[in-house]
């Protein structure tokens, strides 16, 4: 398997593992005390913001599924890889804007490496 693959999947691993937090363990307590360090979240708040946050744990689902589609098609993959590399790397930089800049380490940075990774895969000789 080649690197670029390799780092793909572990891009779609990290949306996975953002999906299921904020889908399903959003007020589970190993989740809401982190939260509470985090984004100093008050118990009221992690109710109120919760239809959000499961919305956007689907969002990550999206892009993990696409991510793992582009590793097992065999036609167009790189457009696939581009594109949602791309997207993922987007939430990242919309969410350093918006929530932490902590999301620019776990998601546009491994995006980015993955799309150079792709990039330098399919480059012609």
């Amino acid at each position: 398997m080649r690197p670029a693959n390799i780092v793909v999947g572990l891009v779609a691993l990290v949306q996975v593992g953002i999906s299921i937090a904020e889908m399903f363990l959003w007020k589970c307590e190993c989740v809401y005390g982190r939260l509470q360090d985090v984004f100093h979240f008050t118990p009221a708040e992690v109710i109120n913001v919760e239809p959000i946050v499961k919305n956007a744990g689907l969002y990550n689902a999206f892009l993990a599924a696409g991510l793992v589609w582009s590793l097992l098609t065999k036609s167009d993959s790189r457009s696939l890889k581009f594109f949602f590399l791309s997207c993922v790397a987007i939430a990242g930089i919309y969410g350093a804007a918006t929530l932490k800049p902590a999301t620019l380490v776990l998601q546009t940075l491994p995006a980015l490496v993955a799309l150079f990774l792709v990039w330098m895969a399919n480059k012609p000789a």
